[in-house]
């Protein structure tokens, strides 16, 4: 195997890790589903203004629910998970964080790849739910070399045109031009190979795409045989997003779309008791919902 500047990266990161004197243990949780085995990744967290959460909401309103989840009113810190799925034959990452340009707390998945003994070259597919800097940008390095050079990439059509759209950062909310510069400029290192998929696709075996637009104009979720879901964020938090999902959040690019897509996907999912993984929910992400009072909660954990 010849050498390159990323597998440099990855033995310079190993040795750098093996002279710590602590280690975290940055997978967060592990699900199985007959023969396929998930575990969630962290990418760290994210470090955000509330603002940003809640859009043309009034803070007051939101301030109690804040308050119940012992979040306070000026900043909040998401926590990223990544979704690695094993079946056997096929190891699949579901996006891939932020690297090396995006926030300091995030862009920390090669320190959870080393907790599971796993390298870049382990992957065959990389799988997006959609092209925000901490789900796309850390496809490349710090050389900006492709970290997973020998996975299959896909993603969702509409997303992928979405972001490749020369008009795209003429026409989007100004404070999301930097998204758009930098999501096209990661996808243009794979535009010659990635495998793109519309809703209702097997993309790979027991793994459906299921179309949840409005967070992204093309976010996708991926549906799992043995009854579990890969939401991404169009479930983006545990308080807001669950007790009312009715709401227009800050975070979506159509706040319209993103509420009913949010309201049918937790009708679904606490009807069906589905076992979800969110790319920002607490506790590793896996969890399900609950019906409670006029909306819903989390509740972390493997059922």
């Amino acid at each position: 195997m010849a050498l390159t500047r990323r597998h440099f990266i990855a033995t310079a990161t190993a040795a750098t890790a093996a002279t710590l004197a602590t280690s975290r243990a940055w997978s967060g949780s592990t699900l199985s589903l007959g023969d396929i085995r998930l575990d969630t990744l962290s990418d760290g967290h994210l470090v955000l203004p509330v603002s940003f959460s809640l859009g043309d909401v009034p803070a007051e309103q939101a301030a109690p629910i804040l308050a119940k989840y012992g979040l306070g009113t000026d900043r909040l810190e998401p926590p990223c998970n990544l979704t690695l799925l094993r079946d056997g034959t096929n190891t699949v990452l579901f996006d891939v964080g932020s690297g090396p340009d995006f926030m300091p707390s995030a862009g920390k998945l090669m320190d959870a790849f080393d907790q599971l003994e796993i390298t870049p070259d382990d992957i065959t597919h990389v799988v997006f739910t959609h092209g925000h800097p901490d789900h796309l940008w850390g496809l490349l390095d710090d050389f900006d070399d492709l970290l997973f050079p020998d996975a299959t990439h896909m993603m969702g059509k509409a997303e992928f045109e979405y972001w490749m759209d020369p008009e795209t950062v003429s026409t989007i909310a100004r404070e999301r031009t930097t998204m758009a510069v930098g999501a096209r400029r990661r996808l243009e290192a794979i535009e010659d190979t990635i495998t793109t998929f519309t809703d209702g696709e097997e993309i790979l075996p027991g793994i459906a795409a299921r179309a949840t637009f409005g967070h992204t104009p093309g976010h996708m979720s991926f549906e799992l045989a043995g009854g579990a879901m890969i939401v991404g964020d169009a479930i983006v938090n545990h308080h807001l997003a669950f007790e009312r999902p009715e709401w227009r959040a800050g975070s979506d690019q159509d706040p319209d779309l993103g509420a009913r897509t949010r309201l049918r996907l937790l009708d679904q999912i606490a009807t069906e008791q589905v076992q979800i993984i969110g790319f920002h929910l607490p506790g590793g992400g896996i969890g399900r919902a609950e019906r409670s009072g006029d909306g819903y909660r989390f509740i972390a954990g493997d059922m």
